[in-house]
């Protein structure tokens, strides 16, 4: 499948692995546990055997963000999750649990009055509005949601759905922009188009096997992406 530009008018963007680098703290936290056993790596760098243990775990990862959903804990596992992130949001700067993917800043200014633009995460509501107000973000984004929106988070095309009727567009009308296949199932169940980036947890193997329109390396390579095929229209 490729990407239809003459389709999209709305973009919706993931957080963690797209505008936020989560996923280099967790290799980060990773190599400080792996510390003490360094010896066992014989010269070889732990970073790298952090980061293919993250990526690795992508797939059971993506499992779990739909089994509460499926088997109807969802609502108790949010106020679990919320409760945990105000704990550790007064333990915590902000800066100390999130990062901006370089040149994602540059990139939402460029799209910023082109297109109208969604945040759709996972991620609960408090650690979500956080993170945009931490980097300034909110003012890019028309409409919020988060694993507590709606019934059902993604995989499922409720937050997709959602999220185009708030923005006023067609499901059909909007491209979600995630780097793993839980994006990529939610856009497609929704009749939205995928487009996916490599700076989180996805491979380029399980992206293009779940059906996502096209790879980007980077979320910052977006914004020039659209622009370009939008003036060549």
């Amino acid at each position: 499948m490729t990407l239809e530009f003459d389709r999209i008018q709305a973009l919706l963007f993931d957080i963690d692995g797209t505008l936020s680098d989560t996923d280099d703290h967790m290799v980060s936290r990773l190599v400080r546990l792996l510390k003490p056993f360094n010896f066992l790596f014989k010269g070889k760098d732990p970073y790298s055997f952090a980061r293919w243990l993250v990526m690795t775990a992508e797939s059971p990862a993506n499992l779990l963000y739909s089994l509460p959903d499926r088997l109807g804990l969802d609502v108790h596992l949010a106020r679990l999750f919320d409760w945990t992130a105000k704990r550790q949001l007064t333990r915590k700067h902000p800066s100390d649990l999130f990062m901006l993917v370089e040149g994602v800043g540059e990139m939402l200014d460029s799209l910023h009055g082109h297109y109208p633009m969604a945040v759709v995460s996972a991620r609960n509501e408090a650690t979500t509005r956080l993170f945009l107000q931490h980097f300034d973000l909110e003012r890019y984004f028309k409409v919020v949601v988060t694993s507590q929106t709606c019934k059902h988070t993604k995989p499922f095309p409720d937050p997709i759905l959602y999220a185009a009727q708030q923005l006023g567009v067609a499901s059909t009308a909007c491209l979600m922009i995630g780097d793993t296949s839980v994006d990529v199932h939610a856009a497609l169940a929704a009749g939205a188009q995928s487009l996916s980036v490599l700076y989180g947890l996805g491979s380029e193997k399980e992206l293009r096997r779940a059906g996502t329109q096209m790879i980007l390396q980077s979320t910052a390579e977006v914004g020039s992406l659209l622009l370009i095929n939008r003036a060549a229209q």
